[in-house]
């Protein structure tokens, strides 16, 4: 690390919101930054996706006024996320936990799929298009709640307070 009173060339220098620093500086600083290991990270990916499912799955009770909390629910399992972390702090995690989540909100969708269709396929005595259509609609819904959900995990883990 260099001192202050020593001078930095353009080339080296780089831009942070204190200031020009030198690489070396920069560098040290964010090798500080990485506390977390990597287990804590992948734990914290699955308590994601596992959060994320349980919370599609009440939000799906809901119907239109889940679109209103899943951002809500998002914060919640983002906190969540942080505590599993104890202190950790990883430049990673955002992205894991989403990608955790990810999982969480098509496994309750493959969970919610068949009954529909069995129900499509054996209950109207034929394969009706118009019902496959109506019940794929309303598949929709999960999706659009783990949609907001996991941006508001991804955004609330990454610092960024909405």
């Amino acid at each position: 690390m260099q001192s202050l009173r020593q001078t930095v060339c353009v080339d080296c220098a780089v831009q942070t919101p204190v200031g020009y620093r030198c690489t070396e500086c920069v560098r040290g600083q964010q090798e500080v930054f990485e506390t977390a290991s990597n287990l804590q990270v992948g734990v914290a990916a699955v308590i994601a996706g596992v959060g994320a499912a349980i919370a599609i799955g009440i939000l799906s009770f809901l119907g239109f006024f889940g679109l209103i909390l899943a951002p809500v629910a998002g914060g919640g399992i983002a906190g969540l996320v942080r505590v599993s972390m104890r202190g950790g702090r990883s430049r990673n995690l955002p992205m894991a936990a989403a990608v955790g989540a990810g999982p969480g909100v098509l496994a309750y969708g493959l969970i919610r799929l068949p009954p529909f269709g069995l129900f499509v396929i054996f209950g109207s005595g034929g394969f009706d298009l118009g019902l496959l259509l109506r019940v794929g609609s309303s598949l929709l819904w999960p999706l659009a709640y783990g949609a907001l959900m996991i941006g508001t995990l991804f955004y609330r883990l990454r610092g960024v307070r909405i």
